[in-house]
């Protein structure tokens, strides 16, 4: 049997590009070159041979964060070719994407949300209405994105407008969110139809960043994370739980990871990356490390996920649909 054709998309165009390139290159070094005939594509300038050689490609391997990648735009854009990618597909990747929509849909799954609010461009507020409800102090970020990019934390009233300003940088909605101080933690689940549930992180930034911000998730040595977190077994097992159904709610599959925080023995959760980092060192990879899956073998879980994912109607459509 000949080599698995795999073709690695990372870079693209988003804010997080650089990001998305770093990670490409670790996931590079790290698929196994006996077992994969790997070739790389950057979105942001190699669409056209991607279409061009999609027929010799037997899987992709998306490594895209922010819009154009992670939201189904690009996983849309693989269903036309009918090439089987890892992770969620349309639906699932544009619900993780959007704050908004992905609280409410927590919400109706019975997952505890900190109170929130959504201000769109041009629309006016009441900051001392704000101070009643969600209360300061206040997350303010986009709507859509990650990597808390165009994030802030805001304690008084004179300080909103700056962030609202940073925020809409990024899109015409903002989330305007209570910040609860806590224990930061985050569950990843892998798996289509039967979830594994990875060990809870724990992740404990320096004293001086307010939250765990794109610096702080990036910049070596910023951040302590600990895996298995330090946490009783009794809020270990709801935070697993509440991340099998974050990633139930958003009709994800294959993978994701669920970000949370514990204030007073309540789990709060917060949002869902569908494309989660892929280093070595990343959160999700460390949770499988713990769990006994190297980075190796964790990257063939995902392509064997891809596969097994693969469905195409008599007609040659293809549905990628989580229950």
């Amino acid at each position: 049997m000949g080599k698995l054709r795999v073709a690695l998309l990372s870079g693209g165009i988003s804010s997080e590009r650089e990001v998305s390139i770093r990670s490409g290159n670790q996931v590079y070094e790290a698929l196994d070159k006996a077992k994969y005939e790997v070739t790389r594509y950057d979105p942001a300038t190699d669409l056209e041979r991607l279409v061009a050689e999609a027929s010799c490609i037997d899987v992709a391997f998306v490594i895209l964060h922010g819009p154009y990648g992670e939201d189904g735009t690009v996983q849309g854009f693989l269903d036309l070719l009918h090439i089987p990618y890892q992770g969620s597909g349309v639906l699932g990747s544009a619900l993780g994407m959007d704050k908004w929509t992905s609280k409410r849909l927590y919400k109706e799954a019975g997952l505890p949300v900190p109170p929130f609010k959504v201000l769109m461009k041009g629309q006016s507020f009441d900051a001392e209405a704000l101070a009643v409800k969600p209360g300061f102090p206040l997350v303010v970020k986009p709507r859509y994105g990650g990597s808390s990019i165009g994030t802030s934390v805001v304690r008084t009233p004179e300080q909103l407008q700056k962030a609202l300003d940073c925020a809409f940088e990024y899109g015409p909605d903002v989330i305007l969110e209570a910040y609860v101080k806590g224990t930061e933690i985050t569950g990843g689940v892998i798996g289509n139809d039967d979830l594994e549930l990875l060990p809870i992180v724990e992740i404990i930034p320096e004293s001086n960043y307010t939250f765990f911000d794109y610096e702080a998730k990036y910049k070596q040595g910023a951040t302590c994370e600990i895996c298995p977190a330090r946490i009783s077994p009794v809020l270990s097992d709801r935070a697993q739980a509440y991340a099998a159904a974050a990633h139930q709610a958003l009709c994800c599959s294959g993978y994701s990871r669920t970000d949370m925080i514990i204030h007073d023995e309540t789990i709060y959760v917060l949002e869902t990356n569908t494309i989660p980092g892929m280093t070595p060192v990343s959160l999700f990879p460390s949770a499988a490390k713990t769990a006994g899956i190297s980075f190796s073998q964790l990257l063939d879980r995902l392509i064997g996920l891809a596969l097994e994912n693969r469905s195409y109607t008599s007609e040659g459509h293809k549905w990628r649909f989580s229950r």
